[in-house]
């Protein structure tokens, strides 16, 4: 298939790899991103192990705690202007409000909010407001208790980063560091056990192909890939990272210190994963010249 330019540029944004390599692995791939950033890892020429969410979209996210549970909701719009407005701000609390009562998104878009549901008071802000919006995720957490945490807050109890952290015994301030450094570090899962095996077979796999190019026997690249998947469950759950608060231990050990034990946590970022097409601006005002 044709490679076309927007898809090399992405590429590149994506690995850090050159024109040439991230073109070439889009041949080998038959235009096939995610495998285009797996073979350019084995050959060694991506410069980020992760293939990273690009975060295009605006609007915040709201977390809030009723007792037991608590629900995180992004609500998102198209310039960051408007997740400054009081108005905004107001309706996005609501929502997080009407969200402790259900469990899923479209159960949200139905729920009653001041006589309205969800959804039509969503199109309503949007025709005063003038800029589209969505309600785009909801998720929620429950334990014995339930800590909360807002990175770059807009206002109280929302902002760009959501975190709910559930955890046992400990203290809130604990469990404000712990929510702290999920925000910061983004872990994958809470513990090895909860990791996608797809997503360790898929990282094994990639890891064997990295230590083939080496051209090292096969019984050492063996002894080889343990230690790496080793690090990556390390790096990739929340209780084996190191605390970033106190590097000297891992989550899990500065946990069992505070005489906690962390069941869950919940993560949500403001437009994480969404990609948002961008045309050259030379080129639009050209089309526009052509009318």
């Amino acid at each position: 298939m044709a490679i076309t330019a927007a898809q090399v540029k992405e590429l590149r944004d994506s690995t850090g790899a050159g024109m040439m390599d991230a073109k070439k692995a889009l041949t080998e791939t038959d235009g096939d991103m995610d495998a285009a950033v797996d073979w350019l890892r084995t050959k060694g020429l991506a410069k980020a192990a992760k293939k990273s969410g690009r975060t295009a979209a605006e609007g915040l996210v709201a977390v809030v705690v009723d007792g037991a549970k608590g629900v995180a909701v992004e609500v998102n719009s198209e310039t960051d202007f408007v997740g400054k407005n009081a108005e905004f701000q107001e309706m996005v609390a609501g929502i997080a409000q009407a969200a402790l009562g259900v469990d899923d998104i479209e159960a949200l878009k139905s729920a009653d909010m001041g006589g309205k549901t969800v959804a039509d008071t969503l199109t309503d802000k949007i025709a005063t407001i003038g800029e589209n919006m969505s309600v785009r995720r909801m998720a929620s957490i429950s334990g014995t208790q339930v800590i909360s945490y807002i990175h770059n807050a807009a206002t109280a109890g929302m902002g760009k980063i959501g975190v709910l952290v559930a955890m046992d015994g400990g203290d809130e301030a604990f469990g404000k560091q712990v929510a702290m450094h999920i925000a910061a570090v983004n872990p994958a899962a809470l513990s090895e056990d909860d990791l996608d095996p797809a997503v360790v077979e898929k990282e094994k796999q990639v890891q064997m192909d990295i230590a083939r190019e080496s051209g090292k026997p096969e019984q050492v690249i063996e002894k080889m890939i343990v230690g790496r998947m080793k690090k990556f469950v390390g790096e990739s759950t929340l209780l084996n990272q190191q605390f970033v608060v106190n590097p000297d231990l891992t989550v899990g050990a500065a946990a069992a210190e505070a005489g906690a034990t962390i069941t869950g946590f919940l993560r949500l970022e403001v437009g994480e994963g969404i990609v948002v097409e961008k045309e050259d601006f030379a080129a639009e005002v050209a089309k526009a010249a052509q009318g």
